[in-house]
């Protein structure tokens, strides 16, 4: 998870160019910062998806093999 200072900061930024647009450094920072954030959020959800088991209506596991197998051999 990002820390509360750089959510703030794209925050700030996302702001910022939406009322007065950003300078070129400020573009490489927010574009810098968003990749940051991306490959955070992407991990945290295959991180999720990977500890979920799928059950059906009559509780049988129907959890995907792709996941099942990621899960056994412990990839990321």
């Amino acid at each position: 998870m990002l820390s509360k200072e750089k959510m703030a900061r794209i925050n700030e930024l996302a702001n910022k160019a939406k009322a007065s647009g950003l300078t070129e450094s400020e573009a490489k920072e927010q574009s810098k910062l968003r990749s940051e954030y991306l490959t955070t959020f992407r991990s945290g959800m295959l991180e999720t998806l990977t500890n979920t088991k799928f059950i059906d209506p009559n509780g049988n596991d129907v959890t995907p093999k792709k996941i099942k197998a990621r899960k056994k051999n412990n990839l990321h």
